[in-house]
């Protein structure tokens, strides 16, 4: 079997070529039972080794068979992309679900627009409507980190965090002011002590917890902003394709709005807690990869959503801030 990691004096020993060359050679020469034919035919052998495995022939089946392995390569990751942007589609809430189907009927308007206008290709053969694919892959994210958030602040806000902080520390203080007076008294508080360091360390996983919640509540804010942008920004696309009917100012748009996904994309690095998302990057290929909520494979209904762990950094929310 053809493997990319062999010689390519191995890849020529499992090539049809070989299988010749050895039939038309060694083969001929036992089957004429002759000492010289079979002589010649070892000799032609031989040479056969020297320089067949740098022809054109056998570099083009080594060529054939690299870009098959390649087609299948490629074939397994839009198929592995389509399940996964499914299983995503399949865990947003009703109402979120709504708004990807509502953004995703302008894309489609926009692909009617490009077709209806005398574009050329079809919308699955035209480059340019790949980048509404990308497009909405990143809409699709946001959509996604927009319910992880909000599903993180209404766990947290079933307990009351800024009470238990108040309690603890005003325990705290007490039990300062109590290993304090055992102190002058002459009194051993070492028990006191270690329980005060236990409450220590509650009152601080306590306030990290607060920071999160308060984070997070920043962070949803800030991914309804990006979705907004996004969602205007694909509306212009719209107007654009069905007013101007150019392709080249259509082209020029779409590529403008690609390259704002710059600081999206930054978002989710920022986001530890959506490295899944990071890693989850479209496919590269020249094949459109669509974006409806029908396509694809069926996936579970509820998907587990990603853990809370780090927000973004407090610089990059104010330059959001500054920008919207």
């Amino acid at each position: 079997m053809f493997d990319p990691q062999d010689s390519n004096l191995k890849k020529f020993l499992k090539s049809p070529l070989h299988l010749w060359l050895l039939a038309l050679t060694l083969g001929a020469g036992f089957l004429s039972a002759h000492p010289l034919v079979l002589l010649a035919g070892l000799a032609l052998y031989a040479v056969g080794w020297i320089h067949l495995p740098d022809s054109g022939l056998f570099q083009r089946w080594v060529s054939q068979n690299m870009d098959r392995i390649a087609s299948a390569k490629s074939r397994q990751q839009i198929q592995a992309f389509r399940e996964r942007r499914q299983s995503l589609i399949a865990g947003l809430s009703p109402q979120r679900l709504r708004r990807y189907q509502e953004v995703a009927a302008v894309c489609q308007d926009i692909e009617q627009a490009t077709m209806d206008g005398g574009a050329g290709a079809p919308a699955d053969a035209d480059p340019r409507l790949r980048k509404l694919d990308e497009l909405m892959w990143t809409f699709l994210r946001l959509l996604v980190m927009e319910g992880s958030l909000e599903s993180f602040l209404a766990t947290e806000s079933q307990e009351q965090l800024p009470v238990d902080i108040q309690s603890s520390q005003a325990e705290v203080a007490a039990m300062e002011a109590d290993i304090k007076t055992a102190t002058v008294k002459g009194e051993n508080p070492a028990a006191k002590l270690r329980l005060l360091d236990s409450k220590k360390e509650r009152l601080a996983v306590l306030s990290k917890r607060l920071d999160r919640v308060n984070e997070a509540r920043e962070n949803v804010t800030l991914v309804k902003a990006e979705q907004d942008r996004l969602v205007e920004q694909i509306k212009l696309l719209r107007a654009d394709a069905i007013a101007a009917r150019n392709a080249d100012t259509l082209t020029a748009r779409i590529d403008a709005t690609v390259e704002h996904l710059t600081e999206t994309n930054k978002l989710f690095s920022e986001m530890d807690q959506f490295k899944d998302l990071v890693a989850d990057d479209m496919p590269q290929t020249g094949e459109r990869l669509g974006f409806s909520a029908g396509a694809g494979t069926a996936a579970p209904a509820n998907p587990p959503l990603p853990p809370i762990i780090n927000p973004p950094s407090r610089d990059y929310r104010l330059k959001q801030g500054n920008r919207n």
